[in-house]
């Protein structure tokens, strides 16, 4: 059971309601999506996700193959069952990691050769195998197994890239079988090339999936670029399924998204940065280990309602990672978390109220962008 329903569409840019109907739940839209990779949003409970409003985490198919193996986890029930959440889940389909492993890796027409990160032992991730993994994990949104292309390329990589992406998509989608419980959605590359993304676009909405990413996005390339192609991009994708922004998460992406038409939009960066000391504020990056905080008692943000900024002080924090004290993560990756689920929520009524590119304005100028 899958299906995407069109709620409203902004009078004043491409920016769109929707809701995306699976198994496991509805997911309003647009969504930022907390990334899960080795099932877990790292060091956060599924009960504080929910109390975070996560509608949806993702999972990652590399990872998970590798450890604990995708046979275990079926074993135990599926994703949802293995990890305690009960709402939806995204997969995607180990592509990104393994064309991102550089020289432990082999590409061939078959699929992908790779020495595994953690042992050095030798895999191979076909489409046909991103399937069936994916498949025994039982997530409700799957991804096709792509080959995501580095920035710079050469157009001629970028066209035998994509053709290939193309083919594998094809493969993915007639290897697929439990389509009922698992909607797969397919994947458009093409670099930075408009006619290879037009022509991407074209052939994988061809195959007619029932949702649609934009893929090679967010790579190294300057954010000028990426918000040109993405542009472009999404007014080659059909208005009635759900369209998605692979691998961005900073506000300023999210409202570049949304305003061409995203829907849904994944990161680590709340947790990674979170890890770091890093804090995402209304009015800009916040690094908490700076000495000017060690006297500073008042919250992270004072326009932030979330648990860290209603109970603890910059000093304190400051203190927990100054002696790499666990909370500290937490406390970081609670913030960061509830400011981008929170930040997408009050862009989803600026949508529905008709004012999302003031919305837009008066961030950025607080952010200090």
């Amino acid at each position: 059971m899958f299906k995407y329903e069109l709620i409203k569409e902004s009078k004043e840019c491409k920016a769109r309601l929707g809701k995306v109907h699976t198994n496991h739940g509805v997911i309003e839209t647009p969504v930022f999506m907390p990334v899960g990779t080795k099932a877990t949003v790292k060091a956060m409970t599924p009960d504080e996700m929910k109390d975070l409003e996560a509608q949806i985490i993702l999972g990652n198919t590399y990872h998970l193959y590798l450890r604990p193996g995708d046979e275990l986890i079926r074993e135990a029930g599926g994703l949802h069952k293995f990890m305690n959440w009960d709402r939806p889940i995204l997969t995607d389909s180990g592509g990104f990691q393994v064309f991102s492993l550089g020289k432990l890796r082999k590409i061939t027409e078959e699929g992908v050769e790779f020495q595994s990160h953690v042992d050095g032992s030798k895999h191979f991730i076909s489409p046909e195998k991103s399937m069936e993994i994916q498949n025994n994990l039982g997530s409700d949104i799957m991804m096709a197994f792509d080959e995501c292309v580095p920035y710079p390329a050469t157009y001629e990589y970028a066209k035998n890239s994509m053709e290939r992406t193309t083919r594998w998509a094809k493969r993915c989608k007639d290897f697929h079988k439990n389509t009922d419980n698992q909607a797969l959605f397919g994947i458009v590359q093409g670099s930075m090339f408009e006619d290879l993304r037009k022509e991407s676009a074209k052939q994988i909405t061809n195959l007619d999936f029932p949702g649609y990413a934009i893929g090679g996005l967010s790579v190294g390339e300057p954010r000028d670029l990426m918000c040109e192609v993405m542009d472009y991009t999404v007014d080659l994708l059909p208005k009635d399924k759900p369209r998605y922004l692979m691998g961005v998460g900073s506000p300023d992406y999210l409202f570049e998204a949304v305003e061409r038409g995203i829907d849904m939009a994944d990161c680590v960066l709340p947790t990674r940065m979170a890890r770091h000391g890093a804090f995402i504020t209304s009015k800009g990056q916040l690094t908490i280990k700076n000495a000017k905080y060690k006297n500073d008692f008042s919250p992270i943000d004072e326009n932030c309602n979330c648990y860290t900024c209603r109970n603890y002080s910059r000093a304190y924090i400051r203190h927990l990672f100054n002696e790499k004290e666990i909370l500290g993560a937490r406390l970081a990756s609670i913030h960061n978390l509830f400011f981008l689920i929170n930040l997408m929520k009050s862009i989803r009524i600026s949508i529905m109220e008709d004012n999302f590119m003031d919305f837009k304005k008066e961030f950025y100028e607080n952010y200090g962008y």
